[in-house]
Formats: structure tokens, sequence, C-alpha cells
């Protein structure tokens, strides 16, 4: 079946016509190369937008107070309030299957710069109250010392994390930074750690350019007393975060006496729902990709059958000779198809490798010139390849099918008068 000479004879065949071979092997190459860069691209710029949300935890949503837009109650349109750290123990006693709710405070920012100083060294950055909970919601990596914990909660310990950026700001090189003190609006506080955020985290630089305290320090230092800027709220896994965002909205507006249709009193960012809106965008776009591959694909494959019938057609009397003398028809057949198969699969494979080059240049000029925006790490991945190769493999047999069936109906003696 596979012996030296049939495959002698299907690269005569092939090789007759090297014009023709090669316009038909472009069809499908062109369609595979079509296909994979296709998703290549698609895939660069899901990372791209994907980066943007970083290491964030995508089952969270963030939630804030802004001025009421109806009276209720006997209380005024455009009234402020905040939400106190009371409403965290509400939430968890009325919200069932939430993992974490962390609230935080926050000095700099929107509130205008705050001074930090060591020595004579001053920055402004960000600095966060915060509970030990919020590293799962917005995840680092601790470089030295470590994180806040309970016992800094419970004991209202001035001490700080501080990122790579304020320790670069704020110390020499080589100078120990673990048990220092920095002031953070004239107060004290002992740093115990450091950390370091993914570089494609949408804050970019600035996302190494933050401080963390205790909640409870937070609030003693600053005087917000029991009030919280915002809470990070998580949901269990199975259960998302945007189904269980009304009951919560819902909960907070009675506790604060706000009117039930006030959509403004309460802003939030529900990440769920936008990372699961780029989930389905980059889904419609994967099918759209697939689509149109298989399209050119499918046309190349046309064009790889109607040349085997070309070629059943002029080897006709060839067939009705062989047929002749006794040679079996599933033979002849296997012959075609073979032709076939082979002609498909290395215009395919010829398709893959360029791909695979195209793909490699595009990542390389990426990392000399640096990442463009929503665009990072263009790829396919091994299981599409192999999904490729079975695809031409089934072309193959497809194409050969028609060709070979005509072939093996011709009557030998039919055969052997065609000129």
């Amino acid at each position: 079946m596979f012996n030296r000479d049939r495959w002698k004879e299907i690269l005569e065949v092939l090789t007759t016509n090297w014009f023709r071979t090669v316009l038909t092997a472009f069809g499908v190459f062109w369609g595979i190369l079509i296909l994979i860069i296709l998703l290549a691209a698609g895939k660069g710029l899901e990372n791209g937008i994907k980066s943007d949300f970083g290491d964030i935890a995508t089952n969270t949503m963030f939630m804030w107070t802004r001025s009421t837009t109806k009276a209720y109650e006997g209380l005024p349109q455009g009234r402020s309030f905040e939400f106190k750290i009371e409403d965290v123990r509400t939430i968890e006693e009325n919200v069932p299957n939430l993992r974490y709710i962390s609230p935080r405070n926050r000095l700099g920012g929107f509130r205008g710069g705050n001074n930090v100083t060591r020595g004579t060294k001053v920055g402004a950055y960000n600095v966060y109250g915060d509970y030990p909970e919020i590293i799962n919601q917005d995840p680092m990596t601790i470089t030295a010392g470590r994180f806040i914990n309970h016992n800094d909660i419970n004991d209202k310990r001035k001490v700080a994390i501080i990122g790579n950026g304020v320790r670069n700001d704020l110390y020499e090189k080589d100078e120990e930074v673990l048990g220092s003190y920095i002031k953070i609006q004239g107060v004290n506080f002992t740093v115990v750690g450091t950390y370091k955020k993914n570089s494609n985290d949408g804050d970019g630089e600035e996302g190494q350019k933050q401080i963390f305290i205790p909640f409870t320090a937070f609030s003693q230092a600053f005087n917000t007393g029991g009030n919280v800027d915002w809470m990070a709220i998580t949901a269990n896994d199975g259960y998302s975060i945007t189904s269980l965002k009304e009951g919560i909205i819902k909960l907070m507006k009675e506790k604060h006496k706000v009117h039930p249709d006030d959509t403004r009193a309460i802003g939030f960012f529900d990440i769920y729902e936008r990372y699961n809106r780029v989930e389905s965008l980059f889904g419609a776009m994967s099918f759209i990709a697939y689509f149109v591959g298989i399209l050119v694909l499918v046309s190349g494959i046309i064009g790889v059958s109607n040349i085997m019938l070309i070629v059943v057609k002029e080897r006709t009397k060839e067939i009705g000779i062989r047929r002749a003398l006794g040679e079996a028809p599933w033979s002849i057949k296997m012959q075609i198809l073979m032709e076939s198969i082979f002609l498909t699969i290395i215009s395919g494979m010829a398709g893959i490798i360029f791909g695979a080059l195209f793909i490699y240049g595009v990542n390389a000029l990426l990392d000399a010139n640096g990442p463009v925006d929503m665009f990072l790490n263009p790829s396919v991945s091994l299981g599409v390849v192999t999904a490729a190769l079975i695809i031409l493999m089934l072309s193959g047999l497809l194409a050969g099918f028609i060709p070979a069936q005509s072939a093996i109906k011709v009557k030998p003696i039919d055969a052997l008068r065609t000129e």
C-alpha cells in the first residue's frame, strides 16, 4: 500500500505540471495561513485587553457613595452620606455567598496629593487603609517582609507596606527598608514590607507607588472615624458578583435611607460584568476567525478537488489499462486519495510553518519595540495546530473522494478507447 513505486508515481503525477500543482497548493496554503494569522491576532488583542484587568480578582465589584438624586423619608435631594464600618458586618450577615468584603480608605488621588516624608526626601503617593483580605482581591507580590495582618488591625498598629516605586524614591539603593520609619501627613509609620505589582496592570508605574496601612490605624491617625470610602466585594467561586450586586445595593439603600429608585446614590464598578463582556467579545471574534479561515481553506480544497478531477480525466487511458491488467478498483481509488491527501497536507504544513514564522516575527518586533496598546503576545495554541492538521487530513480525503469515485466508475473498455 505504501510501497516505493506508489510514492514515486504520486511524485511523478504532481511534478508533471509544476505550475498547476503550485497554484492548487497555494489555495490550501493561503487558507491555513489566514486562519492562523486571524486566530493569533485575536489572541494578541485578547491578551492586551485582559492585561488591563491586571491581577485583580475578576469576580469582584467596588462600591462607593455619591450624592442622592431623590428626596426620601424627609431627607433632602442632594444629600451626601458615607458608608460605615458597620455596613461590612451588615452585608456579611444578610448577603450569602460572599468571599471577601474589604472596606478601604484613601489619602491622595482624588483628595489631592499628600506628603510622605523620610528624612529630607518627600513624595506624594496614594495611601490606602485596608484589611488583610485586600491582597486576595488586588494581588501583589510581597518582595520583602510581610503584608497587613489581623493583629495589626486589632492593635491599630502604625505599620506600612510600600511599593518598590516608593522605595526607589525615598531610600538609597542598598539601604535597609524594613524597620525604618516614614511620615504620612506627619504621623510615623514603621515599614514592615515592600511589594511590586504586575507590570501589565492598568495602573502601570503608579501601581508601584502606593502605601498600604491597617484600616484601623488609618482611621485613628487621620480622624476618619468609622467612615469607609469604598468597599471591594468578592463573591464565592460558583457565584457571580453581578447576580449578588442588586441585593447588596438594595441593602445599603435601606440602611442609609436612600430612595429605592435612586440609581446614582451608590456607585459601583462590576469587574465580573466587564470581564464577561470581554470574554463574549473574544468568543465572537474567535468564531469569526474560524469561519473566515475555514471558508478560505474550503475554497482551496475545492481547487484541489477540481485539479484531481482533471488529473483523473487526463489519466483515463492509463486507468483503463491498469483495470484491464487486473488492478483492483480500491487500489486505483487509494492512489487518487493518497495524491490528494499528500498535496493537501504538504501545502497545509507549509501554511502552518509560515504562520508560525509570522507570529514569531511579530512577537520579536513587540519585544524589541515594546508592547502596543491593547495588543500583547499573539499566539496560537498547540490544540489549534493539531485541529488544523486533522482538518487538512479530512480535507484531503474529501478533495480526493469524488475524483477517486470517478476514476473507478470508468469501464476498462471505454477507458482504452479514450484519446
